[in-house]
């Protein structure tokens, strides 16, 4: 079952208040942590803003016990307030002790009450162990505690901290390709973006790696043009012009039944197609638009989703016998929220998205967007490229088990994975190797309009189900 209400923490932040919060004398420490929300219908909370407590503030600092003046709660009040954020707060457990005390709840009842009246609307504590396992609970207006079912740090590595309501105790994390694996990814969302030549054999993984809940994005229809690399279509689908998504969704119930895959068939950049994204857990970019990872980076900053993307080109160059291949190629990035975004990569840039927005615009005074597809300058309407896309597809998902139920060296080392066929050769990019921007749309959640587009407002006289 897919968690009800989770928490998402991006690494910098994360590391900040490990820091802060076991700062090696035994006693504990707090922080305010501020979040805002993504669009419903799940809760899930994104942290964007952190008050450090000082040590030297506080009134009382023991080993299982701390207090400190309220004005730092006022300092997180009037941040909220103006942003419309949650308040979590957060102290440490230098014992190790993995829940909430007797003095937590009665400190919790001293407090939170006063936060829903500054602010009303829902808010919460949470706690730190040694390790860095974080355990959160949110309160209503009326007191009553829910536990976030999920707290993730989306960074180098992927980490998902569950409450079960059992366990005291750090959690052990399930080895990658194993049964606790599978048991686990039945609790996430895959959104899965293009679902053609790379985009399907992801969504097959993904599907068959157990997600319990696959959200496909792709507003195009199967032709019979790409039967050669369209995983589960046939000549009927190509016949009957079939929704790509439609199709691929019929064929994951086949085999998980019909509560899993969910079919958008819209462009990434409707309102429709984004909302269903900001519901996902990891997203899988596979399309070979700059628009489409546009709006990828956008929702990785804004909903703090950590983003896949892969790309797959085969260069050719003109010869007096007509065209010749100088390599097969791919690439994977992974884009962490607060990362190297792709544009920051060079994957895009603006001069490239306002390019592919006038195309589009004049389709008439262009060649058909296929010619600058896979095979650049090469007019091939269908080229047999499945092999290639499979290698990049399952090196993908494999970056994501990587990440998720790490094993080997660093992931920090793999921000970038390429390879090329022709030279039998791999290359790979650190996170450090690649300088980040600022982003506006950092932890925006739900603010309106969404990723910060006016195009993704809601429409007149409508309102989102």
């Amino acid at each position: 079952m897919s968690p009800a209400i989770t928490l998402t923490i991006p690494q910098k932040t994360h590391v900040q208040l490990q820091r802060h919060l076991f700062c090696g004398d035994g006693r504990e420490s707090a922080a305010i942590i501020l979040c805002s929300r993504t669009p419903r219908p799940r809760c899930r909370l994104l942290v964007k803003h952190v008050l450090l407590v000082p040590n030297e503030a506080c009134t009382l600092r023991r080993s299982d016990e701390i207090s400190w003046p309220g004005e730092y709660v006022e300092k997180a009040i009037d941040i909220a307030e103006m942003e419309g954020l949650a308040i979590i707060l957060m102290h440490s457990h230098p014992g190790g002790m993995l829940a909430f005390s007797p003095v937590d709840d009665q400190s919790d009842k001293a407090v939170i009450p006063a936060l829903f009246h500054a602010l009303g609307d829902l808010h919460g504590t949470a706690i730190m162990v040694p390790d860095g396992t974080v355990r959160a609970r949110l309160y209503t207006n009326d007191m009553k505690r829910r536990a976030v079912d999920l707290v993730s740090v989306a960074g180098d590595d992927l980490q998902y901290w569950w409450d079960d309501g059992a366990a005291q105790r750090p959690h052990v994390r399930p080895v990658a390709f194993t049964s606790e694996m599978t048991s686990e990814l039945k609790r996430l969302t895959a959104i899965v973006i293009g679902v053609s030549g790379t985009g399907s054999p992801v969504a097959e993984q993904v599907a068959r790696l157990g997600f319990g809940k696959v959200v496909l994005i792709d507003p195009d229809h199967v032709q019979s043009r790409n039967l050669n690399r369209i995983i589960n279509a046939s000549f009927q689908d190509a016949h009957t012009n079939a929704s790509k998504v439609e199709m691929f969704a019929a064929a994951i119930a086949r085999h998980r039944g019909d509560d899993v895959a969910q079919a958008v068939p819209a462009s990434i950049r409707t309102r429709a197609a984004v909302l269903a994204a900001s519901q996902g857990d990891v997203i899988f970019c596979c399309t070979d638009t700059v628009e489409a990872r546009f709006i990828a980076d956008l929702m990785c900053s804004a909903f703090l989703i950590p983003v896949f993307d892969v790309g797959v080109v085969i260069p050719v160059r003109r010869t007096d016998d007509g065209i010749a291949i100088v390599d097969a190629y791919a690439r994977i990035d992974y884009v962490k929220p607060g990362g190297a975004s792709l544009c920051d990569r060079g994957v895009y840039t603006p001069a490239s998205l306002e390019a592919e927005y006038l195309k589009n615009a004049a389709p008439a005074e262009h060649r058909d967007r296929v010619n600058a597809g896979y095979m650049h300058g090469a007019n091939e309407e269908a080229p047999a490229v499945i092999s290639l896309n499979m290698k990049a597809a399952a090196t993908c998902v494999l970056e994501f088990i990587n990440r998720a139920y790490p094993f080997g060296e660093p992931n920090r080392k793999y921000a970038r994975f390429a390879f090329s066929v022709g030279d039998r050769e791999n290359e790979f990019r650190s996170e450090d190797s690649f300088a980040s921007g600022p982003s506006m749309s950092f932890a925006r959640g739900a603010a309106e309009p969404l990723l910060g587009l006016p195009e993704l407002k809601v429409p007149r006289g409508r309102a989102d189900v």
